[in-house]
């Protein structure tokens, strides 16, 4: 019988986009839960700042930006030399989208690819090797969307970013074999910043539609991720729908 190779519990995490939304949200729940976090965001909120506060020996934070590769990967190395080794990493930063394919121009399509899918891989890449040389297992969370699976109007290139990014975790999953966890948590709409950019006409289809009658909210998505990092469940390589089954 081969040997089963179990995953621990994340102890480190890294969360990109961390200092708003359902970042922040993620930052917030890991610490309560006892976890090292490590977060940043091209701008650090007051709301960030203040977790800081609250939990100097396990939050450590800073304004990067995420498209600025030198600048994260000095970021991972002072994590390291403040919380320790970085044994999980949820990609989490994005920037939506709120126009017609033929409206957008191609520096801002090619702006949402390098923010949603090339830097969050170079990013994996980079923390992913820094993993494997210290010998850790690990666990990767992609914070996708419903637009991977379905299509909306208006968001062409962030809906191909998040289908890139749930392609790219089921790769890493048989790449990895099994010592680094990978998985993808694809949340429905939030009746937030991100979906604003619908207009309320799709909000209203997309609610009518649901059949838990509501759009999906941070709180819904926390237990998800943190199962995720924390959990022994064998979940590898795959796409979590947080939705309320607004998708099937």
């Amino acid at each position: 019988m081969s040997e089963v190779s179990v995953v621990p519990p994340a102890s480190v995490v890294l969360v990109s986009g961390g200092s708003r939304g359902l970042g922040l949200a993620i930052v917030t729940d890991l610490l309560a839960n006892g976890l090292k976090v490590a977060a940043f965001a091209r701008t650090v909120t007051p709301e960030l700042t203040a977790l800081g506060e609250k939990y100097p020996d396990h939050l450590y934070y800073g304004s990067v930006d995420v498209n600025d590769a030198r600048a994260a990967q000095d970021f991972v190395k002072a994590v390291e030399s403040n919380l320790g080794p970085i044994d999980a990493l949820v990609n989490n930063a994005a920037i939506g989208q709120d126009s017609l394919h033929v409206h957008t121009s191609a520096d801002h399509l090619a702006e949402i690819i390098r923010t949603n899918l090339t830097s969050p891989l170079i990013l994996t890449r980079f923390v992913l090797r820094r993993m494997l040389a210290k010998g850790l297992k690990g666990r990767i969370v992609n914070i996708t969307s419903i637009c991977a699976q379905r299509g909306y109007p208006g968001l062409v290139a962030y809906s191909a970013t998040k289908g890139g990014m749930d392609a790219a975790t089921r790769s890493l999953a048989r790449e990895l074999g099994g010592r680094i966890l990978a998985n993808s948590v694809a949340p429905g709409f939030f009746a937030s910043e991100m979906s604003a950019v619908l207009g309320q006409t799709q909000l209203d289809q997309i609610v009518r539609r649901t059949p838990t009658g509501h759009l999906t909210e941070p709180e819904d998505v926390l237990p998800v991720v943190r199962m995720l990092l924390l959990e022994n469940t064998n979940l590898n390589g795959q796409v979590l729908v947080v939705d309320g089954a607004a998708s099937i």
